[in-house]
């Protein structure tokens, strides 16, 4: 049985905090781009370039980025299905710009590994950063976040789920643990 650790409304405000963070870090907004990672990352990038729309009164392009087919451990099943292929265009130039690269949970580094690939394959960004709404640790490569939402310490028979509006119906970060 999961149980809420991170209700909505705080979910809101450490997404608020990333930008704030973002900003403050890259002294303003020039040649950034969002890509999150889909599925959930994607939602938490397009708030992001939201919440930093409202406060510098800029648009931040928002490319979304399936990282499916660069997955070192996709031979595993996951949830019972295989692997599929799907676009490899984010919809957006990364040459040159100073990617952030947008998720929602940070656990072993594999998933940004992955992403990295994709983004290498797409181009040649000038910069590439980590947003994280979750690090909960456990990393097995050499990866940390640049900005983290929140940093929820976890063992390692338990998963930790992030609902978005969007995708899920409703929002909330839990844990669920597992025997």
């Amino acid at each position: 049985m999961a149980h809420e650790i991170v209700d909505g409304s705080s979910m809101q405000r450490a997404l608020t905090r990333i930008t704030y963070e973002i900003i403050e870090q890259n002294k303003g907004v020039e040649n950034l781009v969002f890509v999150g990672i889909k599925t959930r990352g994607v939602y938490l990038a397009e708030r992001l370039a939201k919440r930093l729309n409202q406060l510098e009164n800029v648009e931040i392009p928002v490319g979304a980025l399936d990282i499916t087919l660069y997955r070192d451990d996709r031979h595993i099943p996951d949830h019972h299905k295989e692997p599929t292929v799907k676009t490899s265009s984010l919809g957006i130039d990364i040459n040159d710009k100073h990617v952030i690269l947008v998720d929602d949970v940070l656990f072993t580094g594999r998933t940004v590994r992955a992403a990295l690939d994709a983004l290498m394959d797409m181009g040649r960004p000038q910069q590439i950063s980590l947003a994280v709404l979750v690090d909960r640790g456990h990393r097995e490569l050499p990866i940390r976040p640049d900005f983290v939402g929140k940093n929820i310490p976890t063992a390692m028979n338990e998963t930790v789920h992030v609902a978005v509006e969007e995708y899920d119906g409703h929002e909330d970060i839990t844990i669920e643990h597992h025997e």
